[in-house]
């Protein structure tokens, strides 16, 4: 509705479709900006073996580590009280829509590319993740934008 300002978002929940590359990235790029104001969380439909090492050697690259993700589902959360769900597949999108048949939250759908799709050479791989990192950090900008605070 115009005019109605919306509430803040206080917890986020990024989902991927194995929760081993997107919504990890998403999710410590959110948790390195906004990591002691919002909680948040990652999930992925399907049961994802271990995090992918060209996600964490391109996280690495900004300085952030991803090495200690463990990869979890949807049935694996403990709390599902979410402001807002992130999908960034059509996969997780359709879970997340699911979701809100029991739980009122938002859903919002960031259709981002999934690099494993990229054949080739360690760095044309390494690019493609840097491309869907440079992305979402993006997007975790321009959606949650940093609070300057008053000014004086």
């Amino acid at each position: 509705m115009a005019g109605i300002p919306s509430l803040p978002v206080t917890s986020v929940l990024f989902a991927c479709t194995y929760n081993m590359i997107r919504s990890p990235m998403a999710a410590a790029l959110m948790r390195h900006f906004h990591g002691t104001r919002v909680f948040i969380d990652s999930v992925g439909v399907r049961q994802g073996e271990e995090v992918d090492p060209f996600a964490v050697a391109v996280m690495e690259e900004m300085g952030i580590d991803l090495s200690k993700h463990r990869c979890r589902t949807f049935e694996d959360l403990e709390d599902t009280s979410f402001d807002l769900i992130v999908s960034l597949s059509p996969e997780a999108q359709h879970r997340a829509i699911e979701m809100t048949r029991t739980m009122a939250c938002d859903v919002e759908f960031w259709n981002t590319f999934d690099p494993t799709l990229v054949d080739g050479s360690r760095d044309a791989m390494l690019d493609a993740y840097r491309q869907v990192r440079d992305g979402l950090l993006t997007k975790v900008k321009q959606r949650f934008p940093l609070s300057r605070g008053p000014s004086v």
